[in-house]
C-alpha cells in the first residue's frame, strides 16, 4: 500500500510538472509569436540598412578626383603631351559608367535613380566630345577648336558628374536616417507590446513577470544601441576613407614633381613624413592612441603640407609633455588641421600660421588648433556652430570637423567635443575638449 501511494504521489507531482509547463507554454506562446515577428521585421530593416550601406560604399568608390583627372587628362591630349592611344581618358569613362551601372542596383528612390540616368547622359555626352577632340587631332591639330571644347564643354560636363554622384551620396545618407528613425520606432512598438503582454503573465505568474520584462527587453535594447553606434560608426569610417585617397594622391603626386625637379632631399623627407602618416592612422587597428602618437601624426601630415605649400604655411606644436600619455580618439587633430589649411591658410592667399596648443582644465583638457588665415565672417561662423551641435552636417566644408566631434561625443558623452570661434580677416580657433584618461589604463 506505502508503494502504490509513493507511485500515485510521483504520478501526480509528474502530471503537475507537465501542467505547470503546458501552461508556461501557453502563457509564453502569444510572446514568443510576437518576438519572432518583430526579429523578422527588425531583420529586413537590418536587411535595408546593408543595402543603402552598400550604395554609399559603391557611390564612394566613384573617384573624388574625377573631375581633375578628365580635366587634366584631356587637356594633355590637346597640348599633346599624350597620345591619343596614350590616354586615359577611355579608362576613367568606362570606370566612371561602372560606378553608375552598380549603383542603379541599390537604389530604390525615384529621385536617385533620375540622378543616375543624369550621370550616364553626362558620360555619353564626354564621350562624344572625346571623339570631337580626336578627329580635330586626326584632321590638322584643330588646337584653338578642342581648346574651346575643353572649356566650354568637357570641364563643365564633369563638374555636373561630379556633383550628380555627390548628390547621390547625400540622398542615400538621408534614406539612412530615415530607416534608422523607423527602426527605432519599431523598437519602440515592440516594447509597448512587450510590456502588454508580460503585464497579463504577470497575472498568471507574478514571479517570472517580474523579472521576465527585465530579462528579455534588457538584451534587446542594449543590441540596438550598439547597432545604431556601429551604423554611426560606418558612416564616419566611409567619410574618413574618402579623405585618405585624396591626401595619398596630391601627395605622390607631389613626391613625383619633386623627383622630376631633382629634389631628393626633398623626396626622402616626404616618403618618410608620409610612411609616419600612414603608420600613426593604421595603429593596428586601435581606435584611440596617445596624444603624443596623435601630435606625430599631425606632424607627418603638416611637414608634407609645408614641402608643398612651403610659400604660404608655417606651423607650431607647442603641448605639454605631461599630457602625452592621455588618451586621444585616433585622427582627431588633423581633420582640423586640414580644414584650417584648406579654409583658412590657402584662402587668405598668402603666408600663414597653424598652431596647436593644449593645457589641462582639471579633470579634462583642452587642445587648441589655430590659424592666420581669412577667418570666417559672423553669418558663416553661426553656421558652422548650429551644424556642429546638430544631427547632421548640411557642408561638405566641415564634414571632417563634425566627423570628429560625433566620435568625440559618442566616446566620452555630450559634455566633450568641439567649440569654435572666429574673426574675419584674423583667423580661426578650434577647441577640442576631452577626459583626462591615461592611454595604458585603456589598453589594461
Amino acid at each position: 500500500m506505502t508503494k502504490q501511494l509513493s507511485a500515485g504521489r510521483a504520478r501526480n507531482k509528474s502530471r503537475l510538472a507537465n501542467q505547470i509547463r503546458i501552461s508556461y507554454l501557453i502563457l509564453l506562446l502569444p510572446n514568443v509569436i510576437f518576438m519572432l515577428y518583430a526579429f523578422y521585421n527588425l531583420w529586413l530593416i537590418n536587411d535595408r540598412y546593408n543595402e543603402m550601406l552598400n550604395s554609399v560604399v559603391v557611390a564612394s568608390e566613384f573617384s573624388l578626383d574625377f573631375k581633375e583627372d578628365f580635366d587634366y587628362e584631356t587637356y594633355l591630349l590637346i597640348v599633346g603631351n599624350v597620345k591619343p592611344q596614350d590616354c586615359r581618358i577611355p579608362q576613367l569613362l568606362a570606370d566612371a559608367r561602372e560606378v553608375v551601372d552598380g549603383l542603379k542596383v541599390y537604389t530604390d528612390t525615384t529621385d536617385n535613380q533620375k540622378r543616375l540616368e543624369n550621370a550616364d547622359k553626362y558620360l555619353t555626352n564626354l564621350e562624344s566630345y572625346y571623339g570631337k577632340i580626336k578627329d580635330n587631332l586626326y584632321n590638322g591639330n584643330r588646337y584653338e577648336k578642342n581648346m574651346l571644347i575643353w572649356e566650354n564643354d568637357v570641364q563643365i560636363v564633369t563638374a555636373l558628374v561630379q556633383e550628380t554622384i555627390n548628390e547621390y551620396i547625400y540622398y542615400e545618407n538621408k534614406q539612412l536616417q530615415i530607416a534608422q528613425a523607423s527602426n527605432r520606432e519599431l523598437f519602440l512598438d515592440t516594447a509597448k507590446i512587450s510590456m502588454a503582454l508580460f503585464a497579463i503573465i504577470l497575472i498568471a505568474i507574478i514571479g517570472v513577470s517580474i523579472a521576465g520584462p527585465l530579462w528579455i527587453t534588457g538584451p534587446i535594447e542594449e543590441q540596438v544601441t550598439k547597432e545604431q553606434k556601429k551604423l554611426r560608426m560606418a558612416e564616419f569610417e566611409l567619410l574618413q576613407a574618402q579623405i585618405n585617397p585624396h591626401f595619398l594622391y596630391n601627395t605622390l603626386d607631389a613626391i613625383v614633381w619633386s623627383a622630376e625637379a631633382g629634389n631628393q632631399r626633398q623626396v626622402v623627407d616626404m616618403v618618410g613624413s608620409l610612411s609616419e602618416f600612414f603608420k600613426t592612422s593604421l595603429n593596428r587597428g586601435k581606435e584611440v592612441v596617445s596624444i603624443k602618437d596623435e601630435l606625430q601624426h599631425v606632424r607627418s601630415y603638416l611637414e608634407i603640407q609645408k614641402i608643398r605649400y612651403q610659400d604660404i604655411l608655417d606651423y607650431e606644436i607647442d603641448v605639454p609633455a605631461e599630457l602625452y600619455d592621455y588618451q586621444i580618439p585616433k585622427i582627431t587633430i588633423q581633420p582640423i588641421v586640414e580644414n584650417a589649411l584648406y579654409h583658412g591658410i590657402k584662402n587668405k592667399r598668402c603666408g600663414g600660421k597653424i598652431s596647436i596648443k593644449a593645457w589641462e582644465v582639471e579633470k579634462d583638457m583642452i587642445i587648441e588648433v589655430s590659424d592666420n588665415g581669412i577667418g570666417m565672417d559672423e553669418n558663416r561662423l553661426n553656421e558652422v556652430k548650429n551644424e556642429l551641435s546638430g544631427n547632421e552636417s548640411k557642408s561638405a566644408t566641415i564634414y571632417g570637423m563634425y566627423n570628429v566631434n560625433e566620435r568625440i561625443r559618442l566616446s566620452y558623452g555630450d559634455k566633450y567635443g568641439i567649440s569654435i570661434n572666429s574673426t574675419f580677416g584674423e583667423g580661426t580657433e578650434v577647441y577640442i575638449l576631452l577626459p583626462k584618461i591615461l592611454t595604458e589604463i585603456v589598453e589594461k
